[in-house]
């Protein structure tokens, strides 16, 4: 079995809890947003008006809560994963052949492929940036600011927009890393990933492994539990 502690990876506790908090306060947000804005069109008309007002207090008391896991989480996130998700070799031919759906094999990649990387620079920084700080102008929490009408206006226009392209590129992610790739929900939740797959998917990073150039397991096991010892009673 090769290790291979990416975004998949259950075995350190530091990046499994970064990143299942990651994508619990995700989910929240992404539910609560979408209630909130566009619920009074598909929802309200079928439970009402008064369940729909207690559903969107209650979705919105949890927007609030879950938005800074989710801003904390995303720093963790991303500086746990940026040393890998840096320009490699193999990412431009990796997009010129639309990671395998225009050539029709997957090309060599590293431990990240390009996509990957795509959505690390353009979902977890660029879009992860707009949105948390729009958030904190919602939230009037930024020191200094003016929070006018117009203010709010426009960081509610930008928190909108950023979140529904944020939600789009995330549920392609969580598609690839459940359904959509035989094995990939397998290795995020146990932190490992057999050999034939790694080659398959992560060519060169599996070639560094191989090769001695990257550990194939870079946490320490969990040391054997220790039996209890024994008391005599006086």
């Amino acid at each position: 079995m090769v290790r291979k502690p990416a975004a998949r990876s259950s075995g350190l506790p530091r990046l499994s809890a970064a990143h299942w908090s990651n994508a619990i306060a995700f989910s929240i947000l992404a539910i609560s947003g979408l209630v909130m804005a566009f619920g009074k069109f598909f929802l309200q008309p079928v439970i009402g008006g008064t369940l729909f007002g207690w559903l969107t207090y209650t979705l919105k008391t949890m927007h609030n809560f879950a938005g800074p896991l989710f801003a904390v989480s995303l720093v963790i996130v991303f500086f746990t994963f940026l040393r890998d998700n840096w320009p490699q070799k193999g990412d431009l031919n990796w997009l010129l052949k639309g990671g395998g759906l225009i050539s029709g094999g997957e090309p060599p990649s590293n431990r990240f492929n390009a996509g990957e990387k795509l959505i690390f620079w353009g979902g977890v920084f660029f879009l992860g940036v707009v949105v948390v700080s729009s958030g904190l102008v919602l939230d009037k929490l930024l020191p200094g600011l003016v929070y006018e009408r117009a203010t709010m206006q426009v960081a509610h226009m930008v928190h909108a927009v950023a979140t529904v392209l944020m939600m789009c590129m995330f549920l392609g992610h969580i598609y690839l890393g459940t359904i959509g790739m035989q094995g990939a929900y397998k290795s995020m939740r146990t932190g490992y990933v057999d050999e034939t797959w790694a080659r398959e998917h992560h060519e060169y990073w599996y070639d560094d492994v191989k090769a001695g150039k990257v550990a194939a397991q870079r946490s320490q096991p969990a040391p054997p539990e220790q039996p209890p010892s024994q008391t005599v009673q006086a």
